[in-house]
């Protein structure tokens, strides 16, 4: 991502990566949050590890392009039409950062025993190199970046702020595996919006 001269937040090289960190991306955080809470089409998915399936510890919700079709830890993502919300925030982040998304997760983490394992968005749809934004809002939780090879770096830490914006970019995702871990500390919910940009499928893929 280039470093476009009008970001005021902070740039943070890491081996094979970069990261841009906002902080006070959103100025009411909290209106978003109860918004997406009460209307967002919340599910819970199951999947499968090891033989069983297995209800994932946090609820989740995609929007996107009618084409934004997307597949991850066995699942198949058909996109729900854009809520006004997420829509007006995409046409920000498209201003702020000089590049397209076509489609958002969502995340809630309902309380602190919700969590995120270790995981790279590195599925074909994305393209070679994405670049993911992601907006938190409600509670602090902490974020966590590891280095796929041993040796290579030390992990990355960073408590996300309510309305905070997190841009991974260049080979963050072929170099890096990030997570969220389960805590007891918190109790809040805390929900997530990573923006993307899935590259759409031609007619014969599968």
């Amino acid at each position: 991502m280039e470093r476009l001269e009008r970001l005021r937040g902070e740039w943070i090289e890491l081996p094979g990566a970069g990261l841009y960190y906002e902080p006070d991306f959103l100025k009411d955080p909290d209106i978003l949050f109860d918004d997406l809470k009460q209307n967002a089409a919340w599910r819970q998915d199951r999947i499968r590890l090891f033989g069983r399936e297995h209800r994932v510890p946090r609820l989740s919700a995609w929007y996107g392009d009618a084409d934004a079709v997307y597949r991850y830890s066995g699942l198949r993502l058909e996109p729900m039409p854009w809520l006004a919300a997420l829509a007006d925030l995409r046409r920000r982040l498209q201003t702020h950062l000089a590049r397209p998304f076509n489609s958002v997760l969502l995340n809630y983490y309902r309380h602190g025993g919700d969590g995120m394992g270790r995981h790279a968005d590195d599925e074909p749809e994305l393209g070679p190199r994405p670049l993911i934004a992601m907006i938190s809002l409600g509670a602090v939780r902490r974020f966590v970046l590891t280095p796929r090879q041993k040796g290579m770096a030390e992990s990355w830490r960073r408590d996300l702020a309510n309305g905070s914006l997190l841009v991974m970019a260049g080979d963050c995702q072929r170099h890096w595996r990030h997570e969220l871990p389960k805590t007891r500390r918190v109790v809040a919910g805390r929900i997530s919006l990573t923006y993307r940009q899935v590259q759409a499928k031609r007619h014969g893929d599968l």
